[in-house]
């Protein structure tokens, strides 16, 4: 199979279910965007993970690819897909992994900039392309219906990344940055 196909050069590209778009289409880059969540998070995992974050971001980068493959379809096909969909219970995994990650951590008491370890600014940045990600599927839901749960479950992924991001800061002995408002 080629990877090339030139379909695309005309500035669209095909939707599962048949339907072509313009590469500026909002569902475009809401699952665009989704990808390149998974591609930072991918990046996050490669600058070396504890054994837990590991294990649950290797299942949030399959859950990324399945809330892409969902995107990606023509609005109405997705049922072609023959697969699970992201469900309410994917969101409340992610609570869960958020509450361990949590434990133990010292109380917030101020707003924490990205950085501190090389693991956690890799978290964050993957953290604010999620928060991008979800933006960008509810723009795109203006247009099309996009299922709730895929909204709840990048919304929750942001805040498991901010934890995982203070957990990386806390194995590696690293304080978290903290954030002090100019005075006046």
């Amino acid at each position: 199979m080629k990877i090339y196909t030139r379909t695309g050069d005309d500035g669209t590209t095909g939707l599962f279910g048949g339907h072509r778009r313009s590469k500026a289409d909002l569902r475009v880059e809401a699952y665009g965007t989704v990808d390149e969540a998974n591609a930072a998070i991918g990046t996050a995992r490669a600058v070396g993970l504890a054994a837990e974050m590991e294990a649950v971001l290797a299942e949030v980068q399959g859950d990324l690819f399945t809330i892409g493959a969902e995107l990606g379809c023509t609005p109405g096909t997705e049922p072609k897909l023959k697969m699970a969909l992201i469900d309410e219970a994917a969101a409340k995994k992610l609570e869960r992994a958020i509450d361990t990650a949590d434990e133990g951590l010292a109380p917030l008491k101020a707003f924490v900039l990205p950085g501190g370890s090389v693991a956690a600014a890799a978290l964050h940045m993957a953290r604010c392309v999620v928060r991008r990600a979800e933006r960008c599927v509810v723009a795109a839901r203006s247009e099309a219906p996009i299922r709730q749960e895929i909204i709840v479950y990048l919304n929750r992924l942001s805040d498991l990344l901010f934890t995982l991001a203070r957990r990386a800061n806390h194995l590696a002995g690293v304080a978290d940055v903290p954030w002090h408002a100019p005075k006046t």
